[in-house]
């Protein structure tokens, strides 16, 4: 069966993302702000909650209609990076965490009092190589002792919780390495001031991403999700949901950046002619048009195969290539096609353009993505 394709969502999703027009993510990007008003409403609105199931208080919607979410936020030139995470990273409390877990947190999450927006996974020292992580979490008594550093941690300063991956089985020769890590629920109110520190990092473009560091920090044992050295399998059972909603956000962007590269096309005129009429916009534009269109129909494939119960794991990560390849092309076409004012802050493309390359290295870089490919579908010898 097609995947339904949300009419009325999308238009909603329009709608609120009218109330906040470019300047607003011009202010945020300039002043490296956070857009608490934007996560604000979509929370209010009950969109952050649309995964989570009725029984908790969200809406019990499918991870197709999540996607059309996201998308549309990119597609109306918004950037959902500031709250995205919530959408996957609850997931790993609603598939493996236990009943009491999921009622004492999902509730908050849906109606918007919690905000699980963080996700401590890797590390300065591992990289992608996530099996190689340093941080520890040692049991004493009702309660393990967390030490280590997490990088690239987006939203630590604007989340109330963290899901957190560290190690609870010491790396013997023996073992393989993604063997012996868990899976915690951090309490960062609680932890803040006692052995957490958040440090933002400045970047290319407005992500509000940190390191954190753990000393000493003490988590209650019942914040451990499912079983204990378990928490790799339950971190990769979120991956796929994780990648297809990133490569939706890609498809937005695609689109936002066609719609405003063709329209400034028609506009622009040199030489008294509108550049539009020149092949040499027109074709580059057009095969931008026809990879966005060819990468959307893979995460339509994706999305079908993830709610048919199946595991699409090459789906998935080919969609958010393809889709990452595909915004990242339009935003190189579009900064070319509105030559020097695309590089002025006013027509957003360059904040685009930032905000695009993103997705060639995260989350999973292009490269593993094909590694990934080249061992599990064409069978050749594993790479790393």
């Amino acid at each position: 069966m097609p995947v339904e394709d949300y009419a009325e969502i999308r238009e909603a999703i329009t709608r609120l993302c009218a109330d906040f027009p470019a300047q607003y993510w011009r202010e945020c990007d300039n002043n490296r702000a956070y857009p608490a008003q934007f996560v604000t409403a979509l929370t209010e609105a009950g969109w952050l909650a649309a995964l989570i199931p009725e029984a908790y208080g969200g809406s019990g919607l499918p991870l197709s209609a999540g996607a059309a979410i996201l998308e549309e936020i990119h597609k109306a030139g918004a950037n959902a990076a500031a709250c995205h995470a919530q959408m996957y990273t609850m997931g790993t409390l609603l598939r493996h965490g236990s009943e009491q877990q999921k009622q004492k947190y999902l509730p908050g999450i849906a109606d918007g009092s919690l905000r699980l927006q963080a996700f401590g996974v890797t590390e300065p020292t591992s990289g992608s190589d996530t099996g190689a992580l340093r941080t520890t979490a040692k049991p004493d008594n009702e309660h393990y002792i967390i030490n280590g550093q997490k990088l690239w941690t987006s939203r630590a300063e604007h989340s109330d919780l963290m899901l957190l991956l560290a190690r609870t089985s010491p790396l013997t020769n023996q073992m393989k390495k993604t063997h012996g890590l868990s899976v915690l629920l951090v309490d960062m109110r609680e932890a803040m001031g006692n052995g957490l520190t958040i440090r933002p990092i400045k970047t290319m473009m407005n992500h509000s991403t940190t390191e954190v560091f753990f000393d000493n920090v003490r988590v209650p044992a019942a914040n451990l999700i499912g079983d204990e050295g378990k928490g790799f399998r339950y971190i990769l059972s979120g991956m796929n949901a994780e990648r297809i909603l990133i490569a939706a956000e890609c498809i937005g962007d695609a689109k936002w950046l066609i719609e405003k590269t063709a329209g400034y096309a028609k506009e622009r005129s040199v030489f008294n002619r509108p550049i539009g009429r020149n092949q040499g916009i027109q074709f580059p534009l057009a095969r931008c048009y026809a990879n966005m269109r060819a990468a959307e129909l893979m995460v339509a494939e994706s999305l079908r195969l993830y709610e048919a119960g199946e595991n699409p794991g090459a789906e998935a990560n080919m969609a958010k290539m393809l889709a990452a390849d595909a915004s990242n092309e339009a935003a190189n076409v579009a900064l070319q096609t509105f030559g020097g004012f695309g590089f002025a802050e006013e027509y957003d493309i360059e904040r685009k353009f930032r905000e695009t390359r993103l997705y060639q290295v995260a989350p999973v870089s292009t490269n593993l993505i094909l590694s990934y490919s080249s061992e599990h579908v064409l069978g050749l010898p594993r790479s790393y």
